[in-house]
């Protein structure tokens, strides 16, 4: 994947989710990471996610080498699981490739080695994005 491609304002990561490899497929990681598939592990009772460790917002593959489950920590809200906190990591880091402040390389190398590092600037990001959508910026 190109980085014209994730410029592009049609791009989705639906355009390239399960295309690769299939649901199905995905799902036998968790014995490959000899983790119980959580049962009812949807909604507010999600505490895991199958994730991408680079995201598919940042061109990763879409497939099993790239795949792992992401779980926990189940007593808390589920903003605050660790899958929810990657997920404003891949939108903060996708949006500075997207503006040139960080490049590609740049974002899939560090989220590959330490996702955890942008969580306070991603968090920052996040707040004023919020506040854009309500009108307050």
């Amino acid at each position: 994947m190109t980085l014209r491609m994730l410029k592009s304002a049609g791009f989705r990561t639906s355009c390239v989710r399960d295309r690769a490899t299939t649901a199905r497929v995905k799902a036998a990681t968790y014995d490959a990471y000899n983790i119980t598939h959580p049962a009812n592990n949807r909604g507010r009772n999600q505490v895991c996610e199958l994730d991408h460790l680079v995201s598919l917002e940042l061109g990763g593959a879409d497939t099993i080498d790239n795949i792992w489950p992401q779980c926990g920590p189940s007593n808390v809200e589920l903003g605050h699981r660790y899958f929810k906190q990657k997920d404003s990591v891949e939108n903060y880091l996708a949006a500075a490739v997207r503006a040139g402040t960080i490049s590609l390389k740049d974002a899939q190398e560090k989220i590959a080695k330490d996702w955890t590092q942008f969580l306070g600037p991603a968090g920052a990001w996040s707040r004023q994005y919020q506040r854009r959508l309500s009108g307050g910026d």
